[in-house]
């Protein structure tokens, strides 16, 4: 049975992460398509996406806009939601400095980058 690109996204995004996901706490808003913003906690954040808390439920595929501390709202796409968590991939990469940075005043550890 051949796997759909969906599928094949996912397994990617789990198991051959080219952007380190870095574990922080971010309060932030985050809005699926059709609904209100509601304040979350952002988790882990990479160049490519991020995961938080989410006690609505929410669906693979479904269009989200997370809103940081400083930034303007970043489209994503919902990949997986557990237990009130969801993960979600940018529908555009962050920039490395934008992410570098969002990291440097969200943590206490120095940010290093290099190449994958």
């Amino acid at each position: 049975m051949p796997v759909d690109s969906f599928d094949r996204y996912s397994i990617a995004a789990q198991e051959d992460r080219c952007a380190p996901r870095t574990k922080l706490t971010i309060p932030a808003q985050l809005r699926a398509s059709g609904g209100k913003a509601f304040q979350t906690v952002v988790h882990d954040l990479s160049v490519s996406g991020f995961s938080a808390a989410a006690i609505n439920r929410m669906h693979p595929g479904q269009l989200c806009w997370l809103t940081l501390p400083g930034l303007g709202a970043l489209q994503a796409e919902v990949i997986w939601w557990d237990n009130c968590q969801v993960g979600c991939s940018f529908a555009e990469l962050l920039s490395p400095v934008v992410h570098d940075n969002i990291v440097a005043r969200h943590t206490s550890s120095p940010v290093f980058r290099s190449a994958c």
